[in-house]
């Protein structure tokens, strides 16, 4: 079955950064949410690094109805189904298993999986995935190696995470196969644990002015 682009793109389209979020207390999921979708970024990824991430994604989806909440770090079917029946919108993987891509196919929410290798990419090709993860972007060879899969492998196109920092943001969103990018530089820890939802909101609002360079 085909990739849920339909569904996918307009999230990944609408913004530059996807803010990816690792909440540790689940309070924080709403006021977090609308600071980040007032300074312009209302797609977030919330990922299941902690034990109260579906809470926080339940209450994000709930309360906040100008976000849209996705989930990250689904590395199984079981938690692809949790993630959904929290509410998330959109799931992001590090990685592509046959497991995830039989979850979603059970499903409307669409799936971004991760791939780094050209093998990977190809063979997420064959089961119909165009847009994909590319983690850990820095470490997996960065602006450079994807600027060389443009060519041989165009129809593919990415959402780098890893390693994203304002500094090289730019420099990522200027290459022709890539569609936005992933960070998490607009939420720091420090910041979430201060509750200071205007200095994050003052992040989003910079983020989401990213353009290519």
């Amino acid at each position: 079955m085909p990739q849920k682009t339909d569904k996918l793109l307009p999230i990944l389209t609408g913004q530059p950064v996807i803010p990816v979020l690792k909440i540790d207390r689940a309070a924080d999921a709403a006021p977090l949410a609308r600071a980040l979708a007032k300074g312009g970024l209302p797609a977030i990824e919330i990922t299941l690094r902690t034990r109260e991430a579906v809470d926080a994604i339940r209450i994000a989806a709930a309360e906040v109805p100008e976000a849209v909440v996705g989930a990250g770090t689904i590395l199984n079917g079981r938690q692809f189904d949790q993630a959904v029946r929290a509410g998330a919108r959109f799931i992001v993987s590090p990685g592509t298993t046959q497991e995830l891509l039989d979850a979603a196919r059970s499903t409307d929410v669409p799936l971004l999986p991760g791939a780094t290798t050209p093998s990977e990419i190809m063979a997420a090709a064959e089961e119909g995935y165009s847009v994909l993860k590319f983690f850990p972007a820095e470490q997996s060879g960065g602006i450079a190696f994807l600027k060389a899969l443009s060519a041989p492998l165009a129809g593919t196109r990415f959402c780098p995470t890893g390693g994203v920092t304002p500094g090289n943001a730019p420099a990522y969103l200027s290459l022709p196969n890539v569609i936005c990018v992933g960070g998490s530089w607009i939420a720091p820890d420090t910041l979430l644990q201060a509750g200071d939802w205007d200095g994050i909101e003052a992040l989003a609002r910079e983020a989401a002015a990213l353009s290519k360079a």
